[in-house]
């Protein structure tokens, strides 16, 4: 019987820097992945962090870092042909069979693109797969932009709105996107829509009341949690929110679970 929480090491096939503090990195692995799921990576002797799986493929996944502590620092020490650990898949991924034959509006913040990116690759390679994709995608400013190339081939197989907080840069918008909600058709969508919604708990809690003020039914809202987990299988409580333990029963939980999970 496999052990759930064995790590494995696994070769690193590319770097890719995104923006100023975030990383793409390729890693070689078979394993199979649900969109929206996390893995934990891992420096032995250093620690584990939990991250989500931004793209795969055959024989390899790829996880979007910041760096924002001690291991993801010495993840960034990393390059091609050295190891990574990773133990996994965790978690409840976003619920695709339901957004079948459905308009589907995307809404993320900063490096909230890396869980979803997946998803809309596979909406953009199956475009019969749903009705339309509205993507809003804000960022900071300029220089913490990531996936730019893709966010520029998007442009064709979505209905785009890019903005930046507060910056000013040609083809994009400026403001937060909660600003560019009321600009989503909904009305047209006749009711069959569905809404994902990843970033910052502050961008996620405003954007489900921006949401809610546009008539947007909750029922049909979805959120992914990206908290700090050590075991990713509920024995250490470290993601507990109430009775609610974020690497089992998410990270994607819907709208009327998860506007009782923000701190």
């Amino acid at each position: 019987m496999m052990n759930p929480v064995q790590p494995k090491p696994c070769t690193i096939l590319q770097v890719h820097r995104e923006s100023e503090h975030e990383w793409t990195f390729r890693v070689e692995t078979d394993v199979k992945v649900a969109h929206g799921q996390f893995m934990q990576l891992s420096i032995p002797k250093i620690g584990e962090c939990p991250i989500s799986v931004s793209a795969q493929g055959d024989g390899w996944l790829e996880f979007t870092i910041r760096s924002v502590g001690k291991v993801t620092n010495v993840i960034f020490e990393k390059t091609a042909g050295d190891v990574l650990f990773l133990r996994g898949p965790y978690g409840k991924g976003w619920p695709v069979e339901k957004f079948q034959g459905r308009h589907m509006v995307v809404i993320t913040g900063g490096t909230g693109l890396a869980p979803v990116r997946s998803l809309l690759h596979y909406f953009a390679g199956n475009p019969e797969y749903t009705k339309s994709v509205h993507l809003i995608s804000g960022f900071k400013n300029e220089e913490g932009i990531v996936f730019a190339p893709e966010l520029e081939a998007w442009k064709d197989s979505f209905r785009t709105i890019y903005a930046l907080d507060n910056d000013a840069k040609e083809g994009w918008r400026t403001g937060m996107v909660t600003v560019f909600v009321k600009e989503i058709p909904w009305e047209s969508f006749d009711g069959n829509y569905e809404v994902l919604v990843v970033g910052p708990p502050p961008m996620m809690k405003f954007t489900g009341l921006e949401l809610l003020k546009n008539g947007v039914d909750p029922e049909k809202i979805w959120m992914s949690f990206e908290r700090k987990m050590s075991c990713a299988v509920g024995k250490c409580g470290h993601c507990r929110i109430d009775e609610t333990y974020v690497c089992l029963d998410g990270p994607v939980f819907p709208y009327t679970v998860a506007r009782n999970l923000t701190d």
